[in-house]
């Protein structure tokens, strides 16, 4: 069984000219991310071929254009599932 990952993504859009990678693991830092990320209320989003494509990135980096759509579906999610 291959081990969990994970990567947590922010976007403040004054500051930001697209989602930026602020963390991202696998094993136990990707469990510590999804409980920081539960805890802190924020929705957690399953996608396998996100993720693959995420963590090949650098933690700080803007995600590159050709994720902006996949990404914008992530956060429409993520938007729907707050209160």
């Amino acid at each position: 069984m291959s081990q969990r990952r994970a990567v947590a993504l922010r976007y403040r859009a004054h500051l930001d000219s697209a989602p930026r990678v602020v963390a991202k693991g696998a094993g136990q830092l990707a469990e510590a991310i999804i409980r920081c990320s539960q805890r802190a209320g924020v929705p957690v989003h399953e996608d396998a071929a996100l993720v693959d494509a995420l963590m090949a990135l650098e933690v700080d980096s803007v995600i590159p254009k050709e994720l902006y759509a996949v990404v914008a579906e992530v956060l429409a999610y993520v938007m729907r599932q707050r209160p």
